[in-house]
């Protein structure tokens, strides 16, 4: 049995301000030790429940946070940033059976912990298909197209909720309770430890690879703060304008659904102006 776990670092324990995430801060580094926390967590979980294999993917901003030598020796991680399928890469080479979304948060234009989808800012809302999207759900669809259910999620109490959309069955952890965007009630290392570790065995049984997800068209509609970042994102071919500070485009799987997402970001990122965005 192998799990994948995708690493995201906005929900994990103790983040709640800019600088907790942003490479090359104290506060981040900091901070890191906490992410390592639950991520090392998750896998020890997974493998008490019977994992042979859990490999991480780092998937927050440089994909270059994590401590790997504070990890379980068992565990495989990948690093580093320009993969194929972004934060699930891996999902796609056929001997995943389940994938465990770590440190993750809620979308751009909604309540939760650091909330947003992709970029920090710029983006104001993502749809999908009609339905305001998280990264969890954007990341859930290219999931179960290759046949590999969501078995846990971890972050804030509002990403909790948010993954009941998702993944319903999944195992839920919340390692800190929403105040604002910049504030959280927060639980300590060693309890989000032992929380996330009983609910990783607890998920492992959920395990098991399903029929894959297919014959469904994807429709992505994105929401900017300023319109020359709407024009900006047309670069892409197939990204047409939808209305003010909007674009969308349709996709006939999700796996080209979420290469044109990245890269309308990083077309949109490299158009941020440093003061008027």
């Amino acid at each position: 049995m192998k799990i994948l776990i995708s690493a995201d670092m906005e929900g994990a324990t103790g983040v709640t301000w800019p600088a907790d995430v942003l490479p090359g801060t104290p506060q981040w580094e900091r901070c890191r030790s906490m992410f390592t926390s639950d991520v090392n967590a998750a896998a020890l979980g997974f493998y008490d429940g019977g994992a042979d294999e859990v490999l991480v993917n780092e998937a927050h901003w440089s994909m270059r946070n994590l401590l790997l030598e504070h990890m379980d020796e068992r565990v495989q991680m990948l690093t580093g940033k320009h993969k194929s399928l972004s934060m699930v890469e891996g999902i796609q080479h056929g001997d995943v059976d389940a994938v465990a979304f770590v440190g993750y948060h809620t979308g751009a234009g909604t309540e939760g912990v650091l909330a947003h989808t992709y970029l920090a800012n710029s983006i104001t809302g993502v749809w999908l298909n009609g339905v305001r999207a998280s990264e969890g759900l954007l990341n859930a669809h290219v999931a179960a197209e290759y046949g590999v259910p969501v078995v846990l999620v971890t972050g804030d109490d509002l990403t909790c909720v948010d993954a009941e959309g998702y993944a319903p069955d999944a195992r839920k952890v919340a390692v800190k309770d929403y105040v604002s965007r910049y504030a959280a009630v927060c639980r300590t290392p060693a309890r989000t430890a032992s929380d996330i570790r009983a609910a990783a065995k607890a998920a492992t049984a959920l395990a098991g690879r399903r029929d894959p997800v297919t014959g469904c068209a994807f429709t992505v509609a994105l929401e900017f703060d300023a319109e020359h970042l709407a024009a900006a994102a047309t670069v892409v071919p197939g990204v047409a304008p939808s209305g003010e500070r909007r674009v969308e485009y349709t996709s006939a799987t999700m796996y080209e659904g979420i290469r044109t997402f990245k890269a309308v970001t990083t077309i949109v990122s490299a158009a941020v102006e440093e003061q008027y965005g």
